[in-house]
């Protein structure tokens, strides 16, 4: 085939519908991690198509340049598609094909590239008219809004929309309701401040659970979406309930543990995290929960000594530090572009007084690149506290706290960034009143406090 006509087929190609034309960015996901975390749902997520995960699966191997095993996990895409509805199977069947033309043309295999492409072309011009296609199948939509769920935060708006698109033809399809609520629960997470006791992802996560009861993993985000509306009780029974059926077992353990843990029942949540890693021993979630009990264990004996731990809790505290960073540091291996990742366990280092590795760790995540305004807000705010309350540093401190309080986003963090600035600035008033350099801070910190609202 001339160059003519391979970018001819290239553009015919990009008109499909599959992972291939989504825009999923390797660079903005651990490759290897997704692969372990598609194959963890191939093996215990029962509630959702195995074929939509062979796909991203595909794509993932593609990714890393594995296409004989890209090959291998479209195949078994097929397969699985050939066991469900089959009066549904030619659209399902629309993205494994697009993938198939994908796999194809970036392996040379230009007219094999072509027969999936025109394999495309025939569902169009059946189902809907000509190619390429102007309606979106649901189906459709719904899978590439699990992928984008799967690739990470940056991509649940997007994944939000496709299931609101799904859900205008099939609005009552279980699967797209549970995929319509996680990613509103999961914008929610990311958004700034508390969720309020109306959160659009309470009647979104209900209206899952109900239309499918064996969806446990959406059963256990509405317990812990009731948990952060004050509602713990509630919550607790759904917990409870999705633990005693356990269809999805690691997904169950790892919310159920997550859930007991903010409860403050920190050996019940560290129990289950064992049970979880029995089946997921390398779970980067696992190890970050881990790592966040053992934390709330040091904190419990910090405060029940008053910061002056000795004897026996001295020895307990030095332990805790040290499972703590290696749960940390085991969580930063399986997702190196997670930013609180190196902000847990830099601050792991520090309390452990390893404040070299802490640098380290600080260094690394302010160099990451494409950080949210609320990434760098959580960066610039736990630096500064390194640098005040470990580092004795106030002037670097004071800067840090600064330059997160220039980010305009109204959060929690942005009102700690606002306290700290005030506590250092009147720290230094108190030591001299007349000192022009305090009040001149306390004034730029009204005005941008101004320039927040």
């Amino acid at each position: 085939m001339s160059n003519v006509a391979k970018d001819s087929l290239r553009t015919r190609l990009l008109q499909l519908e599959c992972h291939f034309t989504w825009d999923l960015l390797k660079e903005d996901i651990a490759l290897q991690d997704l692969e372990e975390r598609v194959c963890n749902q191939i093996q215990f997520l029962t509630t959702k198509s195995k074929a939509t995960s062979y796909n991203l699966l595909a794509y993932t191997r593609y990714l890393q340049g594995h296409n004989e095993e890209a090959l291998e996990s479209l195949g078994k895409a097929e397969k699985e598609i050939q066991g469900e509805d089959a009066s549904r199977a030619e659209v399902r069947s629309v993205v494994t094909w697009g993938n198939l033309a994908w796999m194809h043309y970036h392996t040379d295999h230009l007219a094999e590239a072509q027969a999936y492409a025109d394999k495309v072309e025939c569902v169009c011009r059946a189902l809907s008219g000509p190619f390429p296609c102007k309606v979106e199948w649901a189906e459709v939509l719904s899978e590439e809004g699990w992928a984008l769920l799967t690739f990470g935060f940056k991509y649940y708006e997007r994944a939000k929309a496709c299931f609101e698109k799904a859900l205008k033809q099939e609005p009552n399809n279980p699967e797209f309701n549970s995929g319509f609520a996680i990613a509103i629960y999961r914008l929610e997470n990311i958004a700034s401040g508390n969720s309020p006791a109306d959160a659009p992802s309470l009647q979104a996560l209900r209206r899952a659970v109900r239309l499918n009861p064996d969806d446990t993993p959406v059963q256990v985000f509405l317990g812990l979406r009731l948990q952060d509306v004050n509602r713990e009780a509630e919550g607790e029974k759904y917990i409870q309930e999705a633990l005693e059926r356990m269809s999805s077992v690691p997904y169950v353990l790892r919310y159920a543990a997550k859930f007991y843990r903010r409860k403050g029942a920190l050996e019940k949540s560290l129990q289950l995290l064992d049970e979880a890693a029995r089946f997921t021993p390398t779970s980067g979630f696992v190890h970050h929960q881990k790592g966040l009990c053992y934390r709330a264990q040091i904190n419990k004996i910090k405060k029940a000594t008053n910061y002056q731990p000795r004897g026996r809790d001295k020895d307990d505290l030095k332990e805790l530090i040290s499972l703590a960073t290696i749960q940390f540091e085991k969580f930063v291996e399986k997702k190196p572009k997670f930013v609180f990742a190196y902000i847990d366990l830099a601050n792991m280092y520090a309390e452990g007084i390893d404040y070299e590795n802490a640098e380290v760790n600080f260094q690394k995540v302010l160099r990451l690149e494409k950080l949210t305004d609320g990434e760098k807000q959580q960066i610039h705010l736990n630096y500064g506290r390194f640098q005040e309350f470990h580092r004795k540093s106030q002037a670097s401190a004071l800067h840090h706290y600064l330059e997160g309080l220039k980010i305009k986003r109204e959060s929690q963090e942005r009102e700690k960034l606002k306290r700290a600035v005030h506590r250092l600035v009147s720290r230094g008033r108190r030591r001299n009143p007349a000192d022009a350099e305090s009040l001149g801070l306390l004034r730029s910190l009204g005005q941008l406090s101004r320039e927040g609202d």
